[in-house]
């Protein structure tokens, strides 16, 4: 069976290397597109099934968003809000206060929490918290907030089942994720069918959304953005962008989860770094409007005046953008956070609520702070309609303070991109290894594959293919969720395990 998907593979990679070649031709986007929307229609229609909540259309919440809210919410009460009681042990364990290097794993605490957040801070954090505020107005960042923290109850739940279902090769690799809880703890439970069925269709979501969402998308609007910042108007420029994209991702990539640890370790810090100083410097700058723009805020969030579908629909833009923006629930993050180096599985699952915390608490809210004190006079967008483009409208935000912070955004938006393609290309190929093996053969052909697909992303407009992954990635949120209903009282245990070594002295305290 192997060699035969080996042959599959090989002869579909020659079409592949050729149709970024000729990805210029616009009849070819188009005959794609053509052949992925019905597809794409479908999924989306089922994955993202609206619920309508008042008369307007921006009162509409896909159902999987009232999944993942739903889920948090279960969450946050289960472990009785371990966001809040448990955030000076998460801030502890991640500095390495309780860390033994001798223990199985392949990367620290700190590194498997930035190779997580290089998934979710990116594009989300730039464009979509422009598009929830221009439809919902300042209070959608309130209810923003909100999912956030919820959030940070769902991330803590799958990556402390992440480490206590993973995979330990006999080399040290680690095998980890919601594949591995869901067929190996459900298999505990009596439901080893379940979890199998469960767990092949999350790969198979995963595997997906990693080339299109995680990939494609994030090389075009990378090249995109480059291309603006160098005034390049040629197709070929996409190309060449992509290409040198490929290589440089593919040098870091084929080191494995230790190298793109070492990398994101010091690109994450660094990206999210100069973008919070610059949203800072802008703050500051209007020391005076900060108490108004949280005024906005707060009572946007429960009077919105004029816009569209009123408390609702503010309501459900605030959550929509949390929800999309820090993936907890979707269990990708689960895969980065099995690898770290700990005997205790809970030790990461702290670690892992920092995830949404940084991402849409504090990275979402300092844009969503930037573009409210200086839409004063309404001069980016006007409350209630949707920016056509989210990416330009938080740069004018940012340019209407700094005239020259739009090309540093650019180069911003390509190291997100980047850091985005990497964790994406290790969560395609934990779960390209958990269905087709784990074997040299499949983890450098999952490789080359995901760079070729870097290149077409860079070169051509996939409309319809990323809509299609995106839905995939989002369509990861059933059987994750499914599964950590069964598992909770696993988590428990492992919380309560963690909490009493350290408390009994049986973890020591590294000084």
């Amino acid at each position: 069976m192997k060699r035969s998907l080996l042959l599959l593979l090989s002869s579909f990679l020659l079409p592949v290397l050729s149709f970024a070649q000729e990805a210029e031709q616009k009849g070819l986007d188009e005959r794609i597109n053509d052949a992925f929307k019905p597809i794409a229609d479908m999924i989306a229609g089922i994955i993202f099934y609206p619920i309508q909540f008042t008369e307007a259309e921006t009162s509409q919440m896909p159902i999987v968003i009232i999944i993942l809210l739903l889920g948090a919410t279960i969450f946050t009460f289960y472990f009785k809000f371990i966001q809040f009681r448990g955030i000076k042990l998460a801030i502890d364990t991640v500095r390495g206060k309780y860390s033994d290097p001798n223990e199985s794993g392949e990367v620290s605490h700190f590194q498997a929490l930035t190779a997580a957040l290089s998934g979710t801070v990116g594009l989300g954090n730039i464009a979509g918290v422009a598009i929830a505020i221009s439809i919902g107005g300042p209070g959608a960042t309130f209810w923003m907030i909100c999912a956030g923290l919820l959030g940070m109850a769902s991330k803590f739940t799958e990556c402390t089942l992440g480490v206590r279902y993973r995979d330990i090769g006999a080399d040290g690799t680690v095998y980890g994720g919601p594949m591995y809880y869901l067929s190996k703890g459900l298999s505990e439970k009596g439901k080893a069918g379940l979890g199998k069925v469960l767990a092949a269709f999350f790969s198979i979501m995963c595997i997906g959304g990693s080339f299109g969402g995680g990939n494609m998308f994030q090389a075009n609007q990378a090249a995109q953005q480059f291309n603006d910042m160098i005034g390049a108007t040629s197709g070929s420029s996409g190309l060449i962008f992509g290409i040198v994209m490929a290589v440089v991702v593919g040098a870091v990539i084929i080191g494995g989860i230790k190298r793109i640890g070492l990398v994101t370790e010091r690109v994450v810090p660094f990206m999210c770094g100069i973008y919070v100083v610059a949203a800072l410097i802008i703050i500051f700058a209007h020391f005076s409007e900060i108490p108004w723009a949280f005024g906005q805020i707060i009572s946007g969030a429960f009077s919105p005046g004029g816009i569209a579908g009123g408390f609702v629909g503010v309501l459900i833009q605030g959550f929509r953008r949390g929800a999309f923006s820090n993936e907890a629930g979707v269990g990708s993050a689960a895969i980065a956070h099995s690898a770290v180096k700990t005997e205790n599985p809970a030790s990461e699952g702290l670690v892992a609520l920092l995830e949404p915390f940084i991402d849409t608490v504090l990275v979402c809210t300092m844009t969503a702070l930037v573009i409210i004190i200086t839409n004063g006079n309404g001069d980016i967008m006007v409350y209630g309609q949707e920016a056509p483009d989210g990416v330009r409208a938080t740069s004018a935000a940012f340019a209407s303070v700094i005239p020259w912070f739009p090309y540093v955004l650019a180069i911003a938006v390509v190291l997100f991109a980047f850091s985005t393609m990497l964790s994406w290309s290790y969560y395609g190929l934990q779960s390209w290894m958990y269905l087709f093996g784990r074997t040299k053969t499949m983890d450098y052909t999952y490789k080359i594959l995901f760079c070729i697909f870097v290149v077409i992303g860079s070169s051509a407009s996939l409309g319809a293919v990323t809509d299609f992954s995106d839905a995939m990635i989002f369509a990861m949120v059933i059987p994750n969720m499914i599964g950590l209903m069964f598992l909770l009282p696993e988590v428990r245990k492992a919380l309560n395990d963690y909490v009493r070594k350290i408390k009994t002295g049986e973890i020591k305290t590294v000084k």
